[in-house]
Formats: C-alpha cells, structure tokens, sequence
C-alpha cells in the first residue's frame, strides 16, 4: 500500500525556515485540520535542527509537565531535569532556559526551536493556559532565542482561544500559518492513476494527505471505497464523526445541518424545512460552521454587500462525500451490507461528481493551474432568479469578467460551442462595469473534442488532459 510521509509544502517550510533564520526571537501559530500533516511538517522542519518537540495530551496539566519534563530532559542530555516535580509550567521553562546545555547549544546554533502540537488539548483542561503562556513569553522566551511553534487541529480553539482579539496570546505572535490541503496536482504522488481516477479521489477526499495514503494503488477506485468507507470499522467510515466530536461537545444538530446542505438544499430557508430546526438555531450553528471553515457562505460574486441571496455549501469534499453518502448508510454499513450500499454510491456518483466538479475546477483556478495569466481578484457563483453559472471570476485590475461553465463529461466540438453560446448570452445578464469591462467565456470539462478549433472561436476552453 502506497504511504508517502512527505510531499510538497514548499511554502510551509519556506516560511518557518524564514523565521527560524531572522534575527529575533518567534512566537508562530500554526494549526489546520486533523490529517492535514501538521505533524509531518514540523518533524521534517526539525530534521537538520537540534529542537524540542512535545505532543500534549488530554491528560491533566500535572501530567502534561511532566511529559514536557521528560522532553526537555532529553533534549538536554539530562536525566535528572525530568525527576524534579515543577510547579507550573512556567518553572518547567524557567528551569530550562537556565541549564547549562541550554547555553551550549546556543553556542552551536542560533535559535531553539521548541514544538508544542495539539495545543487545544491544554486549553480544553485548563483556560487560563493561554494567560500561562502568555507570562513565560513576555517574562522568560521574548528576549530569549527561541522559536516557540504553538500547533492544534481544533480550529475552534486555535481561532477563538490562541488568535482571537480576547485571547491573552494576541498580539504576541510573530507569524501564523493555516496548513491547508495539497493541491489537486500532488495527488499524482500518492497514486500513478489517470487522472479522471485522480479526480474521483479528488471528490471524495480533497488533498488530505493522510486520506490519500490509506488507498491502495494496486485495486481500482471503487475497491478502495469499499475497503476504505463502505466497511464497518473502516477508518473514513468514521472520521467525519470524530472530526465533529473533536470540534463539538454535541455534533447532532450540526451533522443534520450538513446532511441537508450535502443533499443539495443549499438556502436557508430549505434547510431550515429540510432540518426541522428553528431558523434561530440554525442561523447560529451555521455562522459557527462557517467560522470553523466546514461550510462557506455564499453569495452571488457580484452582489452588494448584505444581499439576502446566500447560500451554503460544504467546502471539503470528504465531508460532501461522506454526508452525501456514508451518514445516510450507518445502518447498512453495521449489517455490512458493503455491496447494496457501493451500488447505490456508484448508481448516484456521477451527479454528485457534477457539483463538485466545480468546487475541483474553482481550486484549481485559485491554484492558477486554469488561466494562469489572468489576475483574479474575486472567483465564485453567480445567480440571479433561474440564471446561473457556475463560476464567475472579477479581475478588477483589468476590468476583466471571466464566466466559466463546468462539465463533469465528455463533449464534442459543437456540444461545446452550444454551451458556450449560451454561456455567453446569460454573461449579458450580470452587472459589473458593462460600459467598459471585458468578457472572457469558458468551458471546462472532463474532457472535451476540438479544443483548438473552440480557441479560435474566441472561447477559453480546458478539460482534465491539461492538468500537468
């Protein structure tokens, strides 16, 4: 079985690298989503570093002192440092900037730098930790040459408790950096498919490295379906759930939310019916998920601020995938009923591979991999009364409007050119600088006959044979 520990991050450890070489002492934060290799990312920043890093626990902050104890300890070369019974953390670090070895490595390399990962799990035992840190920081590591990373997956606390305006922490940081997903293009790393496979995986797990490394490249997509989100006790079978538990004491009314909105009833008032919750309840849960990045908010892209045409929309296609597909089969997954529930998945793939084509094509036009040339300053739906399309990107420098359709299929020369009229004639609808702006009309597809011959027509034209 595939497993790739490290691929791309370029710009992640670019950025750490910068901040380990300035000539100050650094607070960073750094947090995303469980899977995203947060972990994977930091260890391999460490690799040609002499640093300390910790992995808190839930366990009791007594506990976590010691833990921290035994790593600084090691760090040190110094098995007695990890038998003396610290009061506080604040001790803990006391007593370390103050050893011996401390001073020596200094002489060695220029800044430590010290790793706490899953940061959220001290908070949630202890809420005035972040005052703690906050004390050790301005009182003992400001002035010290340290580089302190403060890394969680809880994107409610590291938000809310560590970056938030009330938090004690704001304002010390020197840097923060959300890790996010890879990039369509690496997948190609995890598995050697084509890539209308690549992008079937692509719907069903977005760029999660540790999602990607449980696939099997030896069996086709579907196998790794059924092994991987079909089977009873499969690991993605129930990830989902414990991605809310982990933000949510009481996930309930949150996963009915994200049924509804999976299920395509994308207002508030279909999901509000779709539901059955009240509309105050759901106006609040949403604007929660929201924050947390589960869901985003939108509106048409050239709509005027406070327009009432929102819309939601699940922005991570294992959670799309899974709520579409897993949540409603819980029942028939426990009788392990794996072959039933794969012949639905696959009976109702291709209209769900549809919408979320567009949320794959958006990516990779924010990744510039699609019109790599043209400034896009704002990329997002368009709607007005029965008139849509799909994406519709702003460049405000360049008084340009790029309106794109996207065709999860196979077309030919002149179904595509159909489609591009008609893109073309509902492109008149929108307003945004009619007198002077330039429209730019395009089809992206699965893959699409006649590409040159549309070019030449006046038309942007990509399928999935562009991507390299």
């Amino acid at each position: 079985m595939s497993h790739i520990n490290f691929i791309n991050r370029t710009h992640e450890l670019a950025f750490l690298e910068d901040r380990y070489r300035s000539k100050h002492s650094e607070l960073l934060i750094l947090y995303g989503r469980r899977r995203v290799g947060k972990t994977e990312l930091l260890i391999r920043f460490l690799n040609d570093k002499q640093g300390i890093y910790i992995l808190a626990t839930t366990e009791s902050e007594k506990t976590n002192i010691g833990i921290f104890g035994k790593e600084i300890a090691d760090f040190l070369e110094d098995p007695n440092f990890a038998l003396v019974s610290y009061p506080s953390f604040e001790a803990l670090w006391i007593s370390f900037l103050s050893h011996h070895r401390f001073q020596k490595i200094i002489g060695k390399q220029k800044k430590i730098p010290i790793i706490i990962d899953e940061f959220p799990y001290l908070i949630e035992r202890n809420r005035s930790i972040p005052s703690q840190f906050q004390r050790i920081w301005d009182l003992h590591m400001r002035d010290s040459p340290v580089m302190l990373i403060l890394s969680g997956s809880s994107i409610s606390i590291m938000e809310q408790e560590v970056l938030g305006y009330k938090s004690p922490l704001y304002g010390r940081r020197t840097g923060q950096w959300q890790v996010e997903p890879l990039s369509f293009l690496h997948l190609k790393e995890f598995l050697p498919w084509s890539v209308i496979d690549l992008a079937h995986v692509w719907f069903t797990t977005g760029g999660i490295p540790a999602y990607l490394a449980l696939f099997d490249p030896n069996t086709d997509f579907w196998s790794n379906i059924s092994r991987l989100f079909l089977t009873k006790g499969a690991y993605l079978t129930m990830e989902a759930e414990l991605l809310l538990k982990y933000e949510f004491r009481e996930p309930a009314n949150y996963l009915t939310i994200l049924k509804a909105i999976a299920e395509r009833h994308t207002s508030l008032a279909e999901i509000i019916q779709q539901s059955g919750l009240d509309r105050s309840m759901i106006s609040k849960y949403l604007s929660v998920l929201t924050k947390l990045h589960f869901v985003r908010e939108e509106l048409p892209v050239t709509a005027i601020p406070g327009s009432r045409k929102r819309r939601y929309q699940i922005s991570d296609p294992y959670l799309s995938f899974w709520f579409r597909f897993i949540y409603p089969e819980m029942n028939a997954i426990e009788a392990r009923q794996t072959s039933q529930i794969l012949e639905r998945v696959q009976n109702y793939f291709p209209r769900f591979s549809e919408a979320i084509f567009e949320l794959l094509t958006e990516h990779l036009i924010r990744e510039r991999i699609f019109f790599p040339d043209i400034p896009i300053s704002d990329l997002g739906r368009w709607w007005h009364n029965e008139d849509e399309i799909d994406l519709v990107g702003i460049s405000e420098s360049e008084d340009l409007m790029l309106c794109v359709e996207c065709k999860w299929k196979d077309l030919t020369k002149n179904e595509s050119i159909v489609i591009l009229e008609k893109l073309e004639e509902k492109s008149r609808l929108i307003r945004w600088r009619n007198e002077k702006r330039k429209t730019i009309c395009a089809l992206i597809g699965r893959k699409i006959a006649g590409k040159d011959e549309i070019r030449k027509a006046g038309y942007e034209v990509y399928d999935l044979a562009d991507i390299n």
